[in-house]
């Protein structure tokens, strides 16, 4: 573990720290205070144009986390940035094991969960993320899990990428499509894009739900179950589940009648995560979901 540390007179703040970029919230120092991002640093027009949604089926939050999170391509990173009273960029700390940190207390910007919080601040309008890398990929606003044995084919933007054990994540990103993702990577650079290279200790991905209580959860059955755009088997395919998978199911209603499995059925589940349909029959419950309203 790590220890936070200020500069030299300052006094030490807590300790227990996962990773170097997954910190929780700190106060920042007397002189911090949050920037605009156009007082922070130039941003490439190529990378801004490179940033964005880049694939179908996120969430309308997800898709607005990623934009934000686009925004700020070019902002500082800074060890601890990100992490004040309310998201957006701050004053970092020294991180004594990272000399390249040397000069955070005099940057603006964010470490990799300050970005990620204020992503999801902005698309929400809350604060449902304020924690280090560790506590956002545990987040009781985790609607889905991919681990990373399920590889990158269900990914959507704005799902959280996740790096180191199971309850030691150090750092984290967000997915922007088509292999890309955003994040705010270490002491020296900045926001930027890459390319998610699963592999070393990438753990896998979590999907944050919208608002808290939406919906209600159920798993599917199966293996490479497609959602579709449209409750019917003639819309364009959304997402593919290789396995059961957790969902949510913010409502259902009759549509097209399917024959799958030995079952038939005309009752389809929006999965709001997903902004996606999918036929009952790939639901474990009943033919009509218990609980589940009726979609309007």
């Amino acid at each position: 573990m790590r220890s936070i540390l200020s500069r030299a007179k300052r006094s030490a703040v807590v300790a227990g720290i996962l990773a170097v970029c997954a910190v929780g919230a700190i106060a920042p120092p007397a002189a911090a205070a949050p920037a605009a991002p156009s007082a922070v640093s130039a941003r490439p027009t190529q990378a801004e144009a490179a940033c964005g949604v880049l694939a179908t089926g996120a969430s309308a939050a997800a898709e607005a986390a990623v934009r934000a999170a686009c925004t700020q391509i070019g902002v500082w990173y800074t060890w601890g940035g990100g992490h004040g009273p309310q998201p957006g960029a701050t004053y970092g700390q020294v991180d004594p094991t990272d000399p390249a940190s040397e000069h955070d207390p005099e940057r603006i910007g964010f470490d990799c969960s300050g970005l990620v919080r204020y992503a999801y601040a902005q698309a929400t309008g809350q604060d449902p993320l304020a924690g280090n890398a560790n506590s956002q990929y545990h987040s009781p606003r985790v609607s889905v899990r991919i681990p990373a044995s399920q590889g990158t084919g269900a990914l959507l933007p704005g799902d959280l990428l996740a790096w180191g054990g199971d309850n030691s994540i150090h750092h984290i990103a967000i997915y922007l499509g088509a292999g890309k993702m955003v994040q705010a990577k270490q002491s020296g650079t900045r926001v930027m894009v890459s390319d998610l290279t699963p592999g070393g200790d990438y753990n896998g991905a979590v999907r944050i739900a919208a608002a808290p209580g939406q919906g209600t959860n159920f798993s599917t059955w199966g293996t490479d179950v497609w959602t579709h755009t449209e409750p019917s088997t003639t819309s364009p395919r959304a997402v593919k589940f290789p396995g059961p998978t957790r969902i949510r199911v913010s409502c259902q209603k009759h549509a097209q009648w399917v024959d799958a499995e030995g079952y038939h059925n005309d009752a389809w589940s929006y999965l709001p995560d997903y902004n996606a349909w999918l036929t009952n029959i790939y639901i474990q419950g009943p033919a009509w979901l218990d609980g589940v309203p009726t979609c309007k």
